[in-house]
């Protein structure tokens, strides 16, 4: 059976057997036409779970609404559903998972605000060297900050310049070290040798105590603070700033997946709806940048005349 069989067969059912109005069938009919365009495969037997999610990453890319990404999901899910019925395909449904309601998107600093934050801290004493090493890594690494607080030494590969996480459920995850991160975190080593019983922790007090989640998030807070930034600042903030920051140069989702250390990609879907934000309010901004321009020129003209 090609997938368009399959699509006429599931159309008529719902018809026939469910009593669907003309304006669903027309709706479902536009997004499983668009879903036979977008796969690459012709039989619907051999449709499974990377297909469905395959189609919502092309159209999240898109910068479509959640709410047409649900609409479509539900679409393609109910067509899973029908050859399943009829022993086309056997997916778990379980593993089709819908995008839910709209959620809000999450909170990131601008490379300005980025830039401001790192370079307010002095690294002359042992804290500030301490903070913003811990920060270079969590930022450039897009780490959670129970992965920070609880790095390891033999967890950091110097000279291949990556880090080995354990995720959430135990999933290891490799991270590559960014320039800047590693020209601190050599720095911040040197100084970690004169601790004594130092232990595995990476990170530690000048005491030799290991620093812990309410340390960096109060300390990331304050420096905040201290560098002019208004907007109450996290350290999950760091984390999606990686993301969409990777998002808006190109990086392909699935390796921006992979570094945050995400079991489903839709979980990094999101990122490239505030990636689209961030690149229409940098449109607006120069638009009426340019828009006050000619304003102001065209007046300067009119004196003249």
């Amino acid at each position: 059976m090609t997938i368009r069989e399959a699509i006429e067969g599931f159309l008529t059912y719902l018809a026939s057997e469910k009593g669907d109005t003309k304006r669903t069938l027309d709706c479902y009919t536009i997004d499983l036409l668009a879903f036979e365009k977008m796969t690459k495969k012709e039989r619907a037997e051999d449709l499974d779970s990377q297909d469905y999610v395959d189609y919502l990453l092309q159209l999240a890319e898109q910068g479509l609404s959640k709410a047409t990404l649900v609409r479509k999901g539900m679409a393609l899910r109910g067509l899973y559903r029908y050859l399943k019925m009829e022993g086309k395909i056997d997916v778990l449904l379980s593993n089709l998972k819908t995008p839910e309601k709209e959620k809000r998107l999450p909170k990131t600093l601008s490379d300005e605000e980025i830039r401001r934050l790192f370079q307010s801290i002095e690294t002359g004493d042992y804290k500030g060297l301490l903070d913003l090493t811990m920060m270079e890594l969590c930022y450039s690494c897009g780490l959670r900050v129970s992965e920070l607080v609880s790095l390891r030494m033999d967890q950091i590969n110097v000279k291949g310049k990556y880090l080995k996480i354990l995720g959430k459920g135990n999933k290891e995850r490799m991270v590559p070290i960014s320039q800047e991160a590693d020209s601190y975190l050599q720095l911040y080593l040197k100084e970690r040798k004169t601790k004594r019983k130092a232990g595995k922790i990476l990170f530690l007090h000048k005491d030799g105590k290991p620093t812990s989640r309410q340390y960096f998030f109060l300390m990331l807070r304050k420096r905040a603070k201290e560098a002019g930034i208004t907007t109450p600042v996290h350290p999950h903030m760091l984390r999606h700033s990686f993301a969409t920051t990777l998002l808006e140069n190109g990086a392909p989702i699935r390796q921006v997946q992979e570094l945050l250390g995400h079991s489903q990609v839709e979980t990094t879907m999101i990122y490239t709806h505030v990636s689209s934000r961030l690149k229409k309010e940098a449109y607006d901004r120069a638009m009426n940048r340019r828009a006050k321009s000619q304003a102001s020129s065209d007046k300067e003209d009119a004196k003249a005349v």
